[in-house]
Parts: C-alpha cells; sequence; structure tokens
C-alpha cells in the first residue's frame, strides 16, 4: 500500500455519517432512560427500526479536503448498494468489486454541491491537487480502474491513459506531485493472467499439489503476487507516463513532496513464517535526477515507520527506542527510549512467546516502561515528533532535542482519559486530540498550544468526536459528531471548535424511527473486577418491568455506538447488553462465563432483566464465545453462534486463505492459548466447544456463509451435526454466497438473517402477551 505524506492523520479515514439526534449536554444515564421512555411513547406504534431501514442508511464520507479548507469531494453510499460481494474470490489478487458511490465536489462555506458524475460511479481514491484546482480519482471501467483527473473550473473529466500492457494494480492508491502528475502503482497484463491461472489452480484443480519444501504456503504465495507492482507518474496534461520504480516485490512507498526522492520497501521474506510479524522488507532509497539506488535499511523487521510530510524525514520505533533520519542521508540518531544494548547482547525475551507445558500464567502484555516509546506523527515542517509511551504523548523538538508532555493518558489509570491524537496545525504550534473518560459517557476534544506548554478544553459532553480535519490555515475544522447509540454526522467549525453546525443531513428518514435509551452499567465480575456493560433498552421501555434479555458478546464493550442488531432487537422489545470481560492468557474460556453471568445478575437484580427469558448471542469471536459460553451454564434459553468456530483443534490449521493467520492468532493473539497445539493440547480441547457438546442445554441457531475464508462453515457445522447427533435443538443456517457474517452477500440475505433471528428468540423467549417481532 502507499504511505502518503499530505496530511496523513487528517486524510485517513472515511467520515461513517447517517442520523443524529439530539445535540444536547450529557445527562444522567437514569434521567436519560425515563426522559425517552416517555418520549417514546408519544411516537406512532409503527415506527421501529427493521432491517429493510438499515439496508437505506445512507454514510457520507469526505474523501479529501482542498488545504485552505474551501472545497471538499463528498461521496455518499447507500448500504443496500454494499451487497454483492464474490466471497469465492477471496485470496485471489486480482478481484476488485467496484464500490458504487454518488461523489461531489461541496463549498465548504455554503454546502453547495455540484455533481462530478450525474449518477452513482465506482470510483475511490479521490485526491485534490496541492492548489485545490483538480481532482484526480481511480474511475471503474470494465475491468481495471483508471486514472482520471476532474477540472472543477470547467466541470469536465479527463481520462488518463495507461501504457499498453499496464493498468493501475487493484490495490493502488493514488497522490500528486505538485499539481501537474498524477502516481499510481501498476501491475501488467502478463502479471493478471499469471496470478488468475495460480488463484484458479488452487480454488478449481484439476490437480493441485503442495510441499512443505516449497519456501511459502501456495495461499502465501498468492498473496505476495499482489506485491509485485511497479509505480509510475502520468502527466496530466500530456499524458505522458513515466516509470518511477520498476517491477518489485513492494511492501511500502513515500515519494518525497518535489518528487526528487522515492523510498520503497523491498520483501526480503525468504519463507512462510509462523512466529515472526510481519515480513522482513529492505528499505530502498531511490533519486529522481540519477537513477541511483541505494539502501536506506537492510532490514525493518520489528520496525515502525513514520515519515514526514514532506517525505524527506522519517522516524521509526523499534525495542521502544525511536530513531530519526534524513532522506538522502542513510544515518539516524536515538532520540527517545532506553539505551542500546553494547553489540552482542542478547535481545530481550519475547513475553507474548507461546509458552511451555504449565499452569496457570498472567494475564499477560504488561505496559511498556515509561522510559520506552513510540513515534507516533510528524509536525507539518517536520520540526517535531509526537511520540507516545506509558504515560501519555509528548512533543518532541527535533531542532532542540527536548520532550514535552502534552496530554496525560495510561491505559492502568481509569482516572485520567484515553487521548487520541486528531490534527496538527499547519505551523506546528498546535495539536488536537480526541479524549474519552474511562468511566462514564464523556468525550471531547483538547488542543495542546507547544509554545505556553499549555491544553485548553474545547469541548466536552457526552457526545463522541473523531474524523477531525483542520484547513491550513487552521480556521476550519470538519469532524464527526456522534450522539449514542446514532450513526456520526459531519460538522463544521471554527478552528476553536465555536460555531459547530452540521453540515450534511444524511438520514432525515429515521427522524421519525422509535429507538430506545442506552445506559452505561457498572458491575462486578465474579472476581470482582470493576466491569462495563452498554445497554440497549426496548423501544417501548417501560420503567419497572422486566424484559427478554440478549446479551451481544465478543470482547470489551464501553462506548454506546451504532449496532444495527441491538437497534433491531430493542425495536422487537428486547432489552439487548454487550457486556465485557476479563481475559486470563491460557484460560480464555472463563472470561464469558464470569463477566457476563455477572451482568445478567446485576441487570435482575434492577429488576429490568427477566432471569428466566435470557438469550446470547455473538459474531465471529462472539459466536466462539456463546458456543463456549452455553458449554458451562445452562441460564441462557437461547443462543445465536454467527460465523463463530466451534472446534478451535481443527480451526487451528484451517483457513488456507489467511495463510498462519489462524495458528498465530490461537498461540498468541486473540484466541489467547498461549501456547502451541502440541505444547499444551489440553488447553485446545477445553477451549474447542464441540468437545462438550453433551453440556449444552440452549437451543441455538447457528448461522454461516458457505464462502466464509475466515471461519469456514465447515467448521461450525460440527456443532450442527454433534447436537443433532445428542438429540439437542439446533437449527443451522448456512447463506450459500455469503462470507464471514452470514447473510451479507445479498439484501434479501440479510433482512433474512434478521428474520431468521428475532423469530428465533421470539419462539424462545417471549411468551403470551409480548410484543410480535415487527
Amino acid at each position: 500500500m502507499f504511505a502518503f505524506h499530505r496530511r496523513p492523520l487528517q486524510l485517513a479515514a472515511a467520515v461513517l455519517v447517517a442520523f443524529v439526534g439530539s445535540v444536547a449536554g450529557q445527562i444522567p444515564a437514569s434521567v436519560q432512560v425515563q426522559q425517552a421512555a416517555h418520549a417514546a411513547s408519544r411516537v406512532p406504534p409503527s415506527q421501529y427500526f427493521s432491517a429493510n431501514d438499515a439496508l437505506e442508511i445512507n454514510t457520507y464520507a469526505i474523501a479529501d479536503m482542498t488545504d485552505d479548507g474551501k472545497w471538499i469531494a463528498l461521496t455518499q453510499a447507500v448500504r443496500r448498494d454494499g451487497f454483492g460481494n464474490d466471497y469465492r474470490r477471496d485470496g485471489d489478487p486480482t478481484y476488485v468489486r467496484p464500490a458504487l458511490v454518488r461523489l461531489w465536489s461541496v463549498d465548504a462555506r455554503t454546502g453547495q454541491r455540484v455533481a462530478i458524475f450525474p449518477d452513482k460511479k465506482a470510483v475511490r481514491g479521490m485526491r485534490w491537487s496541492p492548489d485545490g484546482s483538480l481532482l484526480a480519482m481511480l474511475v471503474w471501467n470494465n475491468d481495471a480502474y483508471e486514472p482520471a483527473v476532474w477540472n472543477r473550473a470547467t466541470n469536465k473529466i479527463t481520462t488518463l491513459k495507461m501504457p499498453a500492457g499496464k493498468y493501475v494494480a487493484e490495490t493502488s492508491d493514488l497522490r500528486w506531485i505538485g499539481n501537474g502528475t498524477v502516481v499510481v502503482a501498476a501491475h501488467t497484463s502478463e502479471w493478471r493472467k499469471k496470478a488468475q491461472d495460480a488463484f484458479k489452480n488452487i480454488t478449481a484443480g484439476p490437480v493441485f499439489v503442495q510441499n512443505s519444501k516449497d519456501p511459502f504456503l501456495s495461499w502465501d504465495e498468492l498473496r505476495r503476487m499482489g506485491a509485485r507492482r511497479s509505480v509510475g507518474a502520468i502527466d496530466v496534461k500530456t499524458g505522458q507516463y513515466r516509470e518511477l520504480i520498476p517491477e518489485a516485490q513492494l511492501t511500502t512507498f513515500n515519494l518525497a513532496e518535489d518528487g526528487s526522492w522515492l523510498t520503497y520497501g523491498e520483501d526480503q521474506t525468504k519463507k512462510t513464517e509462523y512466529e515472526a510479524v510481519g515480513n522482513d522488507s529492505k528499505l530502498l532509497l531511490r533519486s529522481q535526477a540519477t537513477g541511483e539506488t541505494r539502501t536506506l535499511m537492510a532490514s525493518t523487521r520489528g520496525a515502525q515507520f513514520v515519515w514526514s510530510e514532506d517525505g524527506k524525514k522519517f522516524a521509526y520505533s523499534r525495542d521502544g527506542r525511536v530513531y530519526v533520519g534524513t532522506v538522502p542521508d542513510t544515518a539516524t540518531r536515538l532520540i527517545a527510549g532506553p539505551p542500546e544494548p553494547p553489540r552482542g547482547a542478547p535481545a530481550p525475551a519475547d513475553s507474548a512467546a507461546p509458552g511451555g507445558r504449565g499452569g496457570r500464567g498472567g494475564r499477560g502484555g504488561g505496559a511498556a516502561g515509561p522510559d520506552r516509546f513510540t513515534a507516533s506523527r510528524f509536525s507539518p515542517r517536520g520540526d517535531a515528533l509526537l511520540l507516545s509511551n506509558r504515560d501519555g504523548l509528548w512533543v518532541h523538538d527535533l531542532n532542540s532535542n527536548t520532550r514535552d508532555l502534552a496530554i496525560a493518558t495510561s491505559d492502568s489509570n481509569v482516572t485520567t482519559p484515553r487521548a487520541t491524537f486528531a490534527a496538527w496545525s499547519d505551523d506546528g504550534s498546535k495539536l488536537y486530540f480526541t479524549t474519552a473518560s474511562r468511566t462514564k459517557w464523556e468525550r471531547g476534544v483538547v488542543r495542546y498550544d507547544r509554545a505556553t506548554k499549555t491544553t485548553r478544553e474545547l469541548i466536552k459532553d457526552g457526545r463522541t468526536y473523531g474524523n477531525l480535519r483542520l484547513s491550513k490555515d487552521g480556521n476550519t475544522v470538519f469532524l464527526t459528531v456522534t450522539q449514542g447509540n446514532r450513526l456520526g454526522e459531519i460538522y463544521s467549525a471554527d478552528g476553536d471548535l465555536q460555531n459547530l453546525k452540521r453540515f450534511v443531513d444524511a438520514n432525515p428518514q429515521l427522524s421519525s424511527k422509535k429507538f430506545g435509551p442506552t445506559e452505561l452499567l457498572s458491575y462486578l465480575d465474579v472476581d470482582g473486577h470493576s466491569k462495563y456493560a452498554v445497554v440497549h433498552y426496548p423501544a417501548d421501555y417501560e420503567k419497572g418491568k422486566a424484559y427478554p434479555t440478549v446479551f451481544i458478546i465478543y470482547e470489551d464493550f464501553f462506548d454506546d455506538t451504532w449496532d444495527v442488531a441491538a437497534n433491531i432487537l430493542a425495536a422487537n422489545g428486547y432489552l439487548v447488553v454487550k457486556p465485557a470481560v476479563d481475559f486470563e492468557t491460557g484460560f480464555p474460556g472463563e472470561a464469558w462465563l464470569k463477566g457476563v453471568t455477572a451482568a445478567a445478575n446485576k441487570l435482575i437484580e434492577m429488576g429490568v432483566a427477566d432471569s428466566a427469558r435470557l438469550g446470547v448471542h455473538g459474531t465471529s469471536y462472539g459466536g466462539y464465545a456463546t458456543n463456549l459460553l452455553v458449554t458451562q451454564t445452562d441460564r441462557f434459553k437461547a443462543a445465536i453462534n454467527i460465523s463463530g468456530k466451534v472446534d478451535i483443534i481443527s480451526f487451528y490449521t484451517d483457513s488456507p486463505r489467511l495463510g498462519v493467520r489462524n495458528i498465530t492468532a490461537a498461540e498468541r493473539q486473540q484466541d489467547r492459548i498461549g501456547a502451541t497445539l502440541w505444547q499444551q493440547p489440553q488447553k485446545y480441547v477445553a477451549h474447542s466447544a464441540i468437545m462438550f457438546a453433551d453440556r449444552v442445554k440452549t437451543p441455538m441457531l447457528l448461522i454461516t456463509g458457505a464462502q466464509d475464508s475466515n471461519v469456514p462453515a465447515d467448521n461450525t457445522r460440527e456443532m450442527y451435526y454433534a447436537l443433532r447427533r445428542l438429540g439437542k435443538e439446533v437449527v443451522w443456517v448456512n447463506y450459500m454466497n455469503g462470507g464471514h457474517g452470514g447473510g451479507n452477500a445479498t439484501a434479501d440475505d440479510f433482512v433474512d438473517m434478521y428474520k431468521r433471528m428475532v423469530e428465533f428468540y421470539d419462539s424462545k423467549l417471549k411468551k403470551k402477551g409480548d410484543a410480535k417481532a415487527n
């Protein structure tokens, strides 16, 4: 993938936007519940949120903003148009599913729009030229993306042709050199045929042979083919194409703003690796004036890179140390972190490495010491670097080699809010951070002034703020503002975040829909650890009434973010609870028993959950958790597993299209087993729900996508046949064209899946007189 410099964070994330309700300040949760319940009684009873409503939700995104903040490239997508992925093509490096969007150029001051295309178009990679007069983009045409440029003054689009035998690479981004040249990555037609033939051989044969003496797993080799690219520049006026980097195994690509130097990573990994994280690349430097290429770093293994906007400075983090260098020099200097160890000293042991046979271990993943740092962002002018460590976020002045704490934050201290870098003013004098309390729904934006070394709180309330974009003059800010349990809206403001105004009314149709209130619930798990759960009250919530309750489980939950499943269930009369759980490496299966049941006890004590009508479900890792949970307790009267594994032993070496993902996930990542299958086989047995299917007393609905290459449907299938053999109640719904998540191939599948889920819960958790499904 490209790594571009021009306002890298401000342009990084798409802004997800939909209807936002009231923008009033935070109200205590108990008051919110009462007020929302009272207001809900005045809404016509037919106005409930449904799966069909979810299909019509608009998502707006600011694709790019001019440096002066005057013009925006704005996209609009409808969820209904997002279906159609061919999951059978997962792992094919030549496969692209173009996404249809509406694209506008918008006057940021007035909101006036100009349609760049008359209708929906498959287009991506939009980038304004430095002077804001041209918008470059990649436009789908037949079987490939083509670079094109829209002229704001003339409202005309010019398609830029690639040389014969070349086309824009499927993973290519797009950027500018000055105002007249665009840069893309390219594949050849010969490469595409070779990659398609390889994919066909792996998936269709007629004979597919694998040999352990081959350096790479076959799917790894195919995935690596996607990185075999060249890089070229196209003159916008003449259409002339010139090659900047000849075809190579490219992992990263950076271009100096003036086009003088290119730096790129070339993959030099020798074989499929099971314990190393990431690939091994060498970092190369190429002069555009002379064509000279030399090695900047022999191996990037374990290093995290950050580049300045002009592409001439870089920083990297490794082993808690931060180094800074300047192109074209190859020398670097240590600016933060512990002193370098003496030559020949052994490397520190990896605490995350799989352990041997043994008993209970620690919780793992201890916080790094205060002397260990990670590079985060360069200032726009490259004279300072934002660093992070256990204590917070620091601004390191590269000229004076001094460091100041900009904002304190620590994952081990719940009294300090979480803080995330949001933007840096163009002159480098001010930094914006979004903040969020760890104990209540209180969020905001703060600004740090480097001259005075002070932090000013610009806004703080119950809403969530993100995707902050700052114009070059610092006078205009665009950001996402989200009221709890709604999707965010794009807002505009001045540099002090005053005069906050909604910029787009994305989904006015949802204003008439009926939504229940949400609440942040504090409770103690079985071990006495303080945890939180997000509670979605039914759309027709009545105080003092106990409701059938569905627990949606995964890992940690805290924020009251938009949740389609929770809102559909709440619209159908369910109390929906998303509890957080505590994990211990080596014993993850206990987490949900200790956390979810404790949350259930709390809600029953409050009188809002009916103890006789509890359901539970999850997707992916949450589906896995659901199946493990119901082998340990019979408190739940209905359970739904969506695309969750049930047999971690067979899963361990399954999903070949993901390479070694499942092995590393089990040993030292999400599954948290903490050992290989052969070191501690008993733990793999203990965390495979299929081994304890005879203990399941909860009726189950299993939902899979037949084309799921993440958690193959065959894994979940094991539970269906086991429960049927044991005389248990179970239903298996397999969406034959679906991928991970089940019913996601078509809009009809999406609606069908939610209909089945609601009907299943209704049949197990509702009693005579309860509201029927909407």
